[in-house]
């Protein structure tokens, strides 16, 4: 008999997103401050048969073999031996290319989803076979919801969350290509070079101290070649976010807000398309059906 998982797959905002110097294997190196947020896929996982499929809907995230999650499903299935076949539903409500985090989130809930079920699973080993699916996919893979992590997002801390708060998100109506963002910060950097810094653990406790040290490197880079995006970060300032930034490379922008209603308010000003939710402080659950 087959048997599922569902699970959520939470989207990510960085609180702290600093790009370093460009390592040998010539990815760059960050250093950033990853919290899950409620808003979230619906990713439901099969395993048996002999088909292996996959079927999003709610966004255009292109040809299946090219999906993040269908690539998750079949490294573990190289890894592993197991299984034949999967088939993977996900209802997608994270918007594609905005700097959320979807893709890596679907991939990570799909490798927890195969774990799950499978007759020998991998626990830690998972995370070796996320990381070179992309950066942010090693954090999707956790259930934690407040991870600082270094390197290419491989090496990672998960903290106590600080309080809950609202969060709005607008969706520009264009995306950002990250590659593209990472050029133009390469381009702006002619006479520095990045250094990682020293966060104690008083920064990361409070939204006060969390304040003090959030910061986006691709936000002026992208923000100059998109004044809409300066604009929606303007007004989220104006409205008393305590944090607002760009979320990845774009084209997303959040803000922090003290409750839900500020956050209401602040995401009408902005007069954008988006989404009111809240950082979460539980370790995601998944759900298995026999």
């Amino acid at each position: 008999m087959r048997r599922e998982v569902r699970l959520a797959a939470h989207a990510k905002i960085n609180l702290r997103l600093v790009v370093l110097a460009k390592q040998l294997d010539g990815y760059h190196a960050i250093e950033t401050l990853f919290h899950k947020i409620a808003l979230a896929d619906d990713v439901t996982v099969r395993a048996g048969g002999a088909s292996r499929s996959i079927d999003c809907r709610g966004a255009e995230v292109g040809p299946p073999r090219e999906n993040l999650a269908f690539r998750a499903a079949e490294a573990y299935a190289a890894a592993t031996g197991w299984p034949d076949g999967f088939q993977i539903e996900i209802e997608k409500r994270i918007p594609a290319g905005g700097g959320l985090g979807g893709g890596s989130a679907d991939a990570g809930a799909v490798l927890r989803a195969l774990d799950a079920l499978a007759p020998a699973p991998l626990g830690d080993g998972l995370l070796e076979l996320a990381l070179p699916l992309g950066a942010d996919v090693p954090v999707m893979t956790l259930r934690d919801p407040f991870v600082l992590a270094w390197g290419r997002g491989e090496r990672m801390l998960p903290l106590a969350p600080p309080p809950t708060r609202s969060v709005a998100v607008a969706f520009p109506p264009f995306p950002v290509v990250t590659r593209d963002a990472y050029r133009w910060l390469s381009e702006s950097r002619t006479d520095h070079r990045p250094v990682s810094a020293v966060i104690r653990p008083a920064q990361i406790a409070t939204w006060d101290g969390i304040a003090t040290i959030a910061r986006n490197d691709f936000e002026p880079v992208v923000s100059g070649r998109y004044p809409a995006i300066a604009d929606l970060l303007s007004t989220f300032r104006t409205r008393g976010a305590s944090v607002a930034l760009l979320a990845g490379s774009g084209s997303s922008v959040f803000g922090v807000f003290e409750d839900e209603s500020a956050a209401t308010a602040a995401l009408a000003a902005t007069g954008a398309f988006g989404v009111v939710s809240r950082t979460t402080r539980v370790v995601v659950q998944d759900e298995t059906n026999g």
